[in-house]
């Protein structure tokens, strides 16, 4: 699993490439668009990523020092930060919209359509199940 882990995320790497974005960086970035209505604290981001808050602050700080995502206070509690994607952060993943889904074209096209729908649907499976997480 691990093997296959690293060799699509490098095909989806190199496709990203060209917009300066890895991978991870681009699906943080959607990940805060689909949220845009109700922004996510760093936790709430970090959960929905399936990251730990160290490693997603890794991810954030170079997107932060691009001026792609940004912090603000919410309004309901002002001592909580959002993490909220800037107008240049929405363009940026506009650019990569397209180059992601030429990635995900080609990775159809070596594994087969309804391979990779059942595959799609087999890891968000995974990645939801909360008993994975627990060392026993």
């Amino acid at each position: 699993m691990r093997k296959a882990s690293r060799r699509v995320s490098q095909m989806y790497d190199a496709a990203l490439a060209p917009a300066g974005l890895k991978a991870t960086q681009f699906a943080i970035l959607s990940e805060i668009d689909r949220r845009a209505g109700d922004p996510p604290t760093m936790r709430e981001l970090a959960d929905a990523m399936v990251m730990d808050r160290s490693t997603l602050g890794q991810n954030l700080r170079p997107l932060e020092r691009d001026r792609l995502v940004a912090w603000e206070p919410s309004d309901a509690d002002r001592r909580r930060k959002l993490v909220v994607l800037t107008g240049q952060g929405r363009a940026k993943r506009m650019q990569a919209r397209s180059l992601w889904r030429a990635a995900q074209e080609r990775f159809e096209r070596a594994v087969g359509a309804a391979e990779a729908a059942s595959l799609r649907g087999i890891l968000l499976g995974i990645a939801g199940n909360n008993e994975l997480s627990s060392a026993e």
